[in-house]
């Protein structure tokens, strides 16, 4: 189970929105709405990166597609071992003389 969420969604993202459209430091906005300077940093990073102003991060959309598929590649892993010891297993069953 993931840890309960610090400070709410809702303040985050209005957090996001000041920095934008008052253009004022991520810490005077952090400090103002009681948050700390590198959680706001954090989500002012990734709506950058989101909206394409950030090309050298990775988008959100970006994270959960590398996260899919690296779930599977695990799996897709997994499998294969399990079917070269299967196959193994068999081919000893079927030819005793074979060596190892």
């Amino acid at each position: 189970m993931p840890r309960p969420r610090k400070y709410p969604e809702e303040l985050l993202d209005r957090g996001v929105r000041l920095v934008f459209e008052s253009e004022r430091p991520i810490a005077q906005v952090a400090r103002d709405l009681g948050i700390h300077p590198e959680a706001l940093r954090k989500r002012v990073r990734r709506a950058e990166a989101d909206a394409g102003k950030r090309p050298d991060l990775l988008s959100t959309k970006e994270r959960e597609e590398i996260r899919k598929l690296r779930k599977q590649n695990y799996e897709l892993r997994r499998a294969n071992e399990i079917l070269k010891s299967a196959s193994v297993f068999f081919a000893k069953e079927l030819d005793p003389d074979r060596p190892k």
